[in-house]
């Protein structure tokens, strides 16, 4: 599988004004990765102690602020007893309740919270690399928006695929979601933008593929691993350290399908009007009566 590196330069044109910096999404960055920094999961802040204890203060603090299906759907924490009829999501660590918690927000910050350095680097890397774009073309407001109503959307996607099952109570964490929906959304919006991407077949050779070739792969892998994984899509065994790779493709689609209605927008607006004209000049160049 080939890892993007670095994006591609797309809508750059002579006379246009330098593109603005995408402060969203470095504001996401520099957020996921405090919020990591600050949690137990990096294992650096002696607040929540070492060895088992820290796995144990992991595994409450993933409960706390996490997303769990079975709380999302019936808006309200699990009990005692629910928890106590669960298999224990690490051994040695039993979940405890979490009183005063609000299942509707835990879809959203859920999505700030990583189960390790992997995870957390994984996801920023993607949002780096294909963010950026995207922010410019949505506007900052609209693209954060997009962001986390992408990200409550997989979230709760994917606990309407688990109502039913033995494993609605694990908790769902990680920006995977929302930064899936970028994906989708690039990938409408510059499918023939080339990304340097690493080959790691090839010795980690850098490459550049076209997006719908990077991306569309991508996603072929995600909706494989759904179908390999059985119900929930996700990998298995379930628990800590596995994926939600229905996460992936329910988040992949709604960017697509956004980036969809915008695209059609913009071309109905930008069709020539009736009476429009084209004024050629000696140079071979023409410019159209409506707007460009």
């Amino acid at each position: 599988m080939a890892i993007p590196v670095l994006p591609a330069r797309t809508g750059a044109r002579r006379g246009r004004p330098p593109a603005t910096a995408p402060a969203v999404c470095y504001a996401l960055i520099a957020l996921n990765t405090a919020v990591f920094l600050a949690g137990p999961a990096a294992g650096i802040n002696p607040l929540y102690g070492r060895g088992q204890a820290r796995v144990c203060a992991e595994q409450r603090y993933e409960q706390r602020w996490g997303a769990v299906p079975a709380e999302l759907l019936t808006g309200r924490p699990l009990t005692a007893g629910q928890l106590a009829e669960a298999p224990d999501p690490v051994p040695g660590c039993p979940a405890a309740p979490t009183p005063g918690k609000h299942p509707a927000l835990s879809a959203l910050s859920a999505l700030f919270l990583h189960g390790g350095w992997l995870h957390l680097l994984g996801n920023l890397l993607f949002l780096h690399v294909f963010g950026p774009t995207v922010e410019r073309r949505l506007g900052r407001s609209r693209f954060l928006l997009f962001y986390l109503a992408s990200g409550a959307l997989t979230t709760y996607g994917f606990a309407l695929a688990e109502a039913h099952s033995a494993d609605a109570t694990r908790v769902l964490i990680g920006a995977s979601g929302a930064i899936s929906a970028v994906l989708g959304a690039y990938l409408r919006f510059h499918p023939r933008a080339r990304v340097t991407t690493l080959v790691p077949l090839l010795l980690f050779l850098p490459l550049r593929f076209p997006a719908w070739l990077v991306l569309g792969l991508w996603f072929a892998l995600q909706w494989w691993s759904v179908h390999a994984a059985g119900p929930g899509g996700t990998s298995q065994p379930p628990g800590r350290g596995s994926v939600a790779y229905l996460v992936h493709v329910i988040g992949f689609a709604a960017g697509f399908l956004y980036a969809c209605t915008l695209t059609g927008r913009r071309t109905r607006a930008t069709r020539p009007r009736d009476g429009a004209v084209d004024a050629r000049y000696a140079g071979g160049t023409s410019q159209r009566s409506t707007p460009p």
